[in-house]
């Protein structure tokens, strides 16, 4: 949305202060100076409108966050009603608040096996940074310093603080000025079914991948790496979902060699899979650690949550009487914030959203098969409401268009035309809508991204490319 298009003084306004003093995460410098940013003005369900008025369907979910749909009454009442009763109260240390500790024993009741203990955080970033520091800390309580070496894998995102922009490694982010922790953090290969080398099919892909871990771990030295980071399935690294039985053998081969197994589950869980937790419910998996944040509140207010398992608890809090764990924010267990969560997951049981999710996502699923006969249209993959199309220049090489095409953007842009937002990450469109998505926004959501393909594809027959 350029200035030029907002349609009274007062957005103009508020525009041009956005764009002069409002550095956005991931900004891209040239293109919002020329652009500046689409302005969201109000939102319901799945429905975003903006500064003119423009409806959208918001095919993106905020950010694989708006859970239970935007403009809950009752999720603004039990916010509201929380601020008038106890609107801040820290933890830290010998203080708490109601909020905080009904959460946290709802989250032990929904999460597996011996997964009891909750440490909270402002969001899905420091919820990893969070688990990176318990690994470390575990290790050290449990006599085993030299374990702080982790591995994750490439393509991976697990969010934006020092150390979980380390432990991701999306190449688009590598190659911008910034540093990263290189000497105790290490990447295998992503599970990309799609792109998997020399042809190899989904089995000896998945072999492949286990014989490198095994093969890091070797070169590390197992008696030096703390814990693996994955989420289960792979989210702005391309919705990415491992070969069958490739999360179980990873754990396996963790447990093997008494490596922390940290399941970053921010995007999966909460509904994003059908399930509370994506990991055992879905993949079979008991993890050490889960990660979790976005739809733990439906996005209404920022909370993150480090959930890890009474073994890891026992280890840090028992042996050393002066043994003291010295990390914490000041948001951490805000009542407000936890006082939402717990109304957001009232609402997600009340309405059983989480058996909803698991039906409109398989639907959403089979609809967007239909664009896999489309040019352009290279792979069309994904679980649940997490969804992605792969667009190619030839779909049989599954050749990719320069960068300097910027095929996902297009697509966006067009799609955004059409009242529909998707994500554009490279050569990618990825959907993430909202759990309480009907099917007939489904239908919308597949109709128009089909359209805007089309557009896009006839544009680039006019500028000489030839995509087949």
């Amino acid at each position: 949305m350029g200035v030029q298009t907002l349609q009274n003084d007062a957005a103009r306004q508020i525009w041009e202060l956005d764009r002069r003093h409002f550095l956005h995460p991931f900004t891209h410098f040239d293109s919002f100076r020329e652009n500046g940013a689409l302005f969201v003005d109000q939102g319901s369900g799945c429905e975003i409108k903006d500064a003119n008025g423009q409806t959208y369907l918001d095919a993106i979910g905020g950010l694989w966050c708006t859970n239970i749909g935007l403009g809950r009454e009752e999720m603004a009442d039990a916010i509201a009603d929380q601020v008038r009763r106890l609107a801040y109260s820290s933890t830290f240390t010998d203080m708490s608040n109601e909020p905080a500790a009904l959460l946290a024993a709802k989250l032990a009741e929904l999460a597996p096996g011996d997964l009891n203990r909750v440490y909270f955080s402002t969001g899905g970033s420091t919820a990893v940074d969070s688990a990176y520091r318990l690994v470390q800390f575990y290790q050290q309580c449990a006599g085993r310093p030299e374990k702080i070496h982790v591995i994750a894998r490439r393509q991976a995102y697990h969010g934006s603080t020092y150390a979980s922009m380390s432990i991701g490694y999306k190449a688009a982010d590598r190659r911008h000025g910034f540093n990263f922790i290189e000497d105790t953090i290490h990447h295998i290969s992503e599970p990309d079914i799609y792109r998997a080398p020399d042809g190899m099919n989904e089995n000896r892909f998945c072999d492949f991948l286990v014989r490198e871990f095994e093969d890091k771990i070797a070169e590390i030295g197992a008696d030096k790496v703390g814990a693996f980071f994955a989420e289960p399935v792979m989210g702005a690294g391309g919705v990415l979902v491992p070969p069958e039985d490739y999360l179980r053998r990873m754990r396996d081969v963790c447990t093997r060699h008494d490596i922390l197994y940290v399941s970053d589950e921010v995007v999966t869980a909460f509904g994003r899979l059908g399930h509370w937790f994506a990991s055992e419910d879905v993949f079979g998996i008991l993890p050490d650690i889960i990660c979790s944040a976005k739809g733990l509140s439906s996005g209404y207010l920022p909370i993150g949550a480090t959930i890890y398992s009474d073994r890891i608890h026992e280890t840090i809090s028992e042996g050393d009487p002066d043994r003291l764990y010295a990390s914490g924010f000041t948001y951490a267990g805000h009542p407000v914030c936890c006082a939402a969560a717990l109304k957001n997951i009232e609402i997600m049981e009340r309405e059983d959203i989480l058996a909803h999710s698991r039906a409109i996502g398989r639907y959403f699923g089979e609809q967007l098969r239909q664009l896999e006969g489309m040019k352009l249209v290279g792979d069309v993959r994904g679980a649940g409401l997490m969804r992605c199309v792969e667009n190619v220049l030839n779909r049989e090489t599954r050749e990719a268009f320069p960068e300097s095409v910027g095929i996902g953007e297009r697509i966006s842009r067009a799609a955004e035309r059409l009242g529909l937002l998707v994500r554009p990450i490279g050569r990618l469109n990825i959907m993430s809508p909202p759990l309480v998505i009907s099917r007939e926004e489904v239908d919308i959501v597949v109709n128009r991204l089909s359209q805007a393909i089309e557009q896009v594809h006839n544009d680039l027959l006019k500028e000489g490319w030839h995509p087949v």
